[in-house]
């Protein structure tokens, strides 16, 4: 019987942003190509929350819709038991995704000609969104340790200037993949009170932590941090249900979750119905059970990736402690940005994340998404081998 998560579906035609897209953006025609930039996935949803939305069809009423008692109370229960966080549901401001609670983070609490700090190389729209919202980036690279990054605050601290209001961190890292460790987090969340400094933990990936790695919220780590702390968390990368663009900021300090609530209130934003009752049904055993089955797919994925990637010589695939987001080093190959992506998109025919568009340190990377079938994913690493056989 075929796993669900190795179902070829056709998403091509279908308006999907990640096969429909790819030949505008990137040159890499869906009818020969595969679709492994955009981070979501090609597999279906969790069965509990088809379950739900085919439970929403059946009673053909879609009117206003007020309560949301038990979607917060799922939150609390997902958070509890899949991170051992314990937070009170009236921490929840729920958002039109997690681009939109950043955004409004910008909005709320700093102003035009303020600067945002941001660790890079790190998920593009961080960038793109502070630009857009007319704030400076301040722009500080990870260290290296081998295939691991690593902090340089002592770096971080030299490139401030005093303007700074915000910083948005990313945990797990993407596109490392990597996950910090307690000490690291608490690290961070000093430098953010040192120069007082509201910090924004993106925390999208947290579900999809590979065996052998722990992942720590933020508040958690840091609990000191709380008075300055907006933690982002969402249901979308874990259930691939992105296109209902819900997300979560988890607020615990009553004045910094009243600032916000006052501008959701001034813009009239209220969630869907339908995404409530999606995600309420996937914060659930069920969803949690299914979770655990993906995470072995996405698991035999990166191993099958990285197996074929890594024996071309001069590039390395690092290793993954979370996300289904592979991080592709071609620096060994001596080759220029333009000469390996031209491989990438010409010959192997895959779209992919372009390193630079994740800032300083992502010159000599591309990432790739792992979050389909175990075929394509093979398929994909033969592809680059062919792509890249004359450096056999």
């Amino acid at each position: 019987m075929t796993s669900p998560f190795d179902l070829d579906i056709d998403r091509r035609g279908s308006g999907s942003s990640k096969w429909d897209l790819m030949e505008p953006l990137f040159d890499v025609s869906p009818s020969d190509g595969l679709a492994m930039w955009t981070a979501d996935s090609d597999y279906p949803t969790a069965p509990c929350v088809l379950d739900a939305l085919r439970a929403a069809l059946d009673h053909q009423i879609f009117g206003y819709h007020s309560d949301n008692a038990k979607y917060t109370s799922a939150i609390q229960w997902w958070m509890q038991t899949r991170h051992n966080w314990s937070i009170d549901t009236d921490w929840i401001v729920t958002t039109q995704g997690l681009g939109n609670a950043i955004a409004l983070c910008l909005d709320v609490w700093s102003d035009p000609g303020d600067s945002v700090v941001i660790f890079s190389p790190v998920y593009h729209e961080f960038a793109h969104k502070v630009a857009r919202a007319g704030r400076e980036l301040v722009e500080c690279p990870l260290a290296r340790d081998g295939y691991r990054y690593m902090l340089d605050l002592d770096d971080a601290q030299s490139r401030l200037s005093g303007r700074e209001k915000i910083l948005i961190w990313c945990s797990p890292q993407n596109p490392s993949g990597r996950v910090w460790t307690p000490d690291e987090l608490r690290a961070v969340a000093d430098f953010a009170a040192r120069n007082d400094l509201l910090l924004i933990s993106d925390e999208i990936h947290h579900d999809l932590v590979f065996p052998g790695n722990s992942f720590v919220p933020m508040d958690i780590a840091a609990p000191d941090a709380r008075p300055r702390l907006v933690t982002l968390t969402a249901a979308s990368k874990t259930f691939n249900i992105a296109g209902q663009r819900t997300g979560n900021m988890i607020i615990a300090d009553p004045d910094l979750r009243a600032a916000m609530q006052k501008r959701q209130t001034t813009l009239d934003y209220k969630p869907g119905m339908l995404a409530i009752q999606m995600i309420t049904a996937a914060y659930s055993p069920a969803g949690a059970a299914w979770v655990d089955q993906q995470i072995a797919h996405l698991d035999g994925n990166r191993q099958s990736f990285d197996a074929l990637v890594n024996a071309i010589p001069g590039v390395r695939s690092l290793p993954l402690q979370a996300t289904y987001l592979a991080w592709v080093d071609f620096s060994g190959t001596g080759m220029s940005y333009d000469d390996f992506a031209a491989r990438v998109r010409d010959d192997a025919r895959i779209a992919v994340s372009p390193g630079p568009s994740f800032g300083a340190g992502g010159e000599t990377f591309v990432r790739v998404n792992l979050a389909t079938s175990r075929a394509r994913v093979i398929e994909a690493g033969k592809r680059l081998q062919a792509a890249f056989a004359d450096l056999q």
